[in-house]
């Protein structure tokens, strides 16, 4: 049956209200959208000014220990400007068992970083999760570990923590306002190490992720079932 001109043109709205729809739906806003960067087709990084292996790993998705050991850099993992740095493809020199001087907890429990409301879970296209609060909040480390990385030489991520646990596991702390640690402290869990805010972001969150061996996971079976 043919549809008169006006009926063609609702039919075409509604359909329109419908993709939207489903878009906010299942879509995250783009400052959500996950952070890894593709490895170049070189498969080799030119180390930036001040840049540490533990930034480099977090940027594509890799295993700090397998940098080191392909790259021969030992700890605290500082990397000269300009150095390649191949993140596949050339043979590993060193195993991990040289690789000394790092922590190495044991975390029995994790703690909610931040009181709030989780506005985005884990999925595939959003690796770790968003906490919504108010500017100021205090964030706290979620287990004990090293500060291995404050910035915001990562895209995406604003202002940026990086806590190193032992050998496995990191977790990353996005989007400050405020920080109250750097490079090389050691924090307690529960430790105020930043405020909440929304650098790199569309409104005031904390973005949480927590990685294994290089790759990300979701956060929430590790954090206690009861924020803090």
């Amino acid at each position: 049956m043919k549809l008169s001109a006006g009926k063609q043109t609702l039919l075409i709205l509604i359909c329109i209200s419908l993709v939207a729809c489903a878009s906010d739906a299942n879509y995250a806003p783009v400052t959500d959208i996950t952070t890894i960067e593709s490895i170049p087709k070189t498969g080799t990084h030119q180390a930036l000014q001040r840049e540490t292996l533990y930034e480099v790993a977090w940027r594509y998705g890799l295993d700090y220990r397998e940098l080191a050991a392909r790259n021969q850099i030992k700890s605290p993992y500082a990397v000269e400007t300009g150095r390649t740095v191949y993140l596949r493809g050339k043979k590993i020199q060193k195993t991990y068992s040289e690789i000394k001087s790092e922590p190495n907890f044991v975390v029995h429990a994790w703690i909610w970083p931040a009181k709030g409301k989780i506005i985005n879970t884990y999925s595939a296209i959003h690796q770790g999760i968003n906490i919504a609060g108010n500017e100021g909040e205090v964030i706290v480390a979620a287990a004990p570990g090293k500060v291995v990385y404050c910035g915001r030489g990562l895209r995406g991520y604003g202002n940026l923590i990086i806590i190193k646990h032992n050998s496995l596991y990191l977790s990353a702390y996005a989007h400050n306002k405020v920080v109250y640690v750097k490079e090389g402290n050691w924090v307690k869990q529960g430790q105020k190490i930043a405020e909440m805010g929304e650098t790199g972001a569309d409104r005031t969150m904390l973005h949480f992720e927590i990685r294994r061996a290089g790759l990300p996971i979701n956060p929430i079976p590790l954090l206690e079932s009861v924020y803090n």
